[in-house]
């Protein structure tokens, strides 16, 4: 499909296809028993679908028995309705302004040509990933545990096109923005901003995921990314890039995608605490991608667990498996894998015991942060951050 077509196709997968009640389950586990579309928006497979308009895909769980997430598969969250349908990849430019020496306006040949080319390998999660789980419910789309992905991004160091554009001194800030915008003119555009002595050699404009041109609701032509951070940060369709003395208020960054700024970042239903701070970078995770809940396993058969474990940067110590409520843990084999990347667990089960088991798996970093049990997980308003044991439900006959 030539991109130019993309936004022209018939984008019918609706929210209706969720087909279950948006409450949080009575476990404290995320909702896992949505269906996926019949249909399917251009370049991904059926997906969780939430809405059409902006598109708001989910991941199913089985996509996590593997590191690297395929694009078809990749979840998708847009804030704004209004998504270019059409752009042309021959006078699409990136625009460097703001307190710099040389002002650049960089086309795709040019980032391809002109640099040199990175490949960084990293999960990218949204900041509400898992939000269904909360009790009571937190405020925000109802993410089951698909709101996430592992890919290899392939583009320019963030750094070296700032070093080109030559930074002024008393420079402290970078602001980005995308194409994306709003419906309502009065509705404030979706721009994000980070300290420049956040930048590392991580921080890419990426124009490739795992091989492949982005896909285009993953933000093509190009998109920041900044691995260990939530994905409130890594802005799609990025166009522009402007660096400046000063803090700039902001609405996605001043009220949207924060936390209580307190030693658990954490609140009461009842009351929100006075102080918050951005969401920034992700907490220890693991997700069973095999067996799914309700999977049928054979007695005394052999039940290979696969499943994914991350955290923001840190590594992964361990992943540990439970098949008796957590009263008991065993420790999974771990695959080599990038600092900021899925770190693939596999675990060897042999059900012993009739009817209903749950499988549970809980990671530990190299910090020593380990996942808590789901009614352990701290509450806040905007449901962010739900880092609780993973665990899936089988039947053993």
């Amino acid at each position: 499909m030539k991109r130019r077509d993309f936004l022209k196709a018939s984008l019918v997968a609706s929210a209706a296809a969720v087909g279950t009640s948006l409450s949080a389950g009575a476990t404290g586990q995320p909702i896992d028993n949505r269906k996926v579309a019949k249909l399917a928006f251009p370049e991904k497979k059926p997906l969780i679908t939430y809405s059409d308009r902006p598109p708001l895909l989910e991941t199913p769980r089985e996509a996590f028995a593997h590191a690297i997430t395929p694009n078809d598969e990749f979840f998708v969250r847009w804030h704004m309705p209004e998504i270019p349908t059409f752009i042309d990849v021959e006078t699409y430019r990136i625009k460097i302004n703001g307190l710099v020496e040389n002002e650049l306006s960089i086309s795709l040949a040019e980032l391809k040509r002109d640099y040199e080319q990175v490949e960084v390998t990293s999960v990218l999660q949204c900041g509400g990933n898992s939000r269904s789980a909360f009790q009571p419910v937190a405020g925000g789309i109802q993410w089951g545990s698909g709101a996430m992905g592992c890919a290899k991004w392939k583009g320019v160091r963030l750094k070296d096109l700032l070093n080109r554009a030559g930074i002024k001194k008393g420079a402290h800030w970078i602001g980005f923005n995308g194409s994306e915008t709003a419906a309502y003119y009065e509705t404030p555009n979706f721009v994000r901003e980070m300290q420049l002595d956040e930048l590392d050699d991580y921080v890419i404009v990426a124009y490739e995921m795992n091989g492949e041109d982005l896909p285009y609701l993953n933000g093509f032509p190009v998109r920041l990314v900044i691995p260990g951070h939530y994905s409130d940060s890594w802005v799609k369709m990025l166009s522009n890039i402007t660096v400046t003395k000063d803090y700039e208020k902001l609405f996605f960054m001043d009220v949207a995608y924060r936390v209580p700024d307190n030693s658990c970042e954490c609140e009461t239903p009842e009351e929100k605490y006075k102080t918050t701070k951005p969401i920034t970078t992700m907490n220890v995770k693991s997700v069973i991608g095999y067996p799914t809940n309700n999977t049928v396993v054979a007695h005394n058969s052999h039940v290979v667990v696969r499943g994914v474990a991350f955290d923001d940067g840190h590594g992964i110590r361990d992943v540990l498996i439970s098949t008796d409520g957590g009263k008991s843990w065993k420790t999974a084999i771990l695959k080599d894998a990038d600092r900021y990347a899925f770190r693939e667990f596999r675990f060897a089960y042999k059900p012993t015991t009739y009817g209903k088991v749950t499988i549970m798996a809980k990671a530990i970093n190299r910090l020593g942060a380990e996942q808590p049990f789901a009614h352990e997980v701290k509450w806040n308003h905007g449901g962010y951050k739900y880092n609780g044991i993973d665990s899936v439900t089988i039947e053993v006959i």
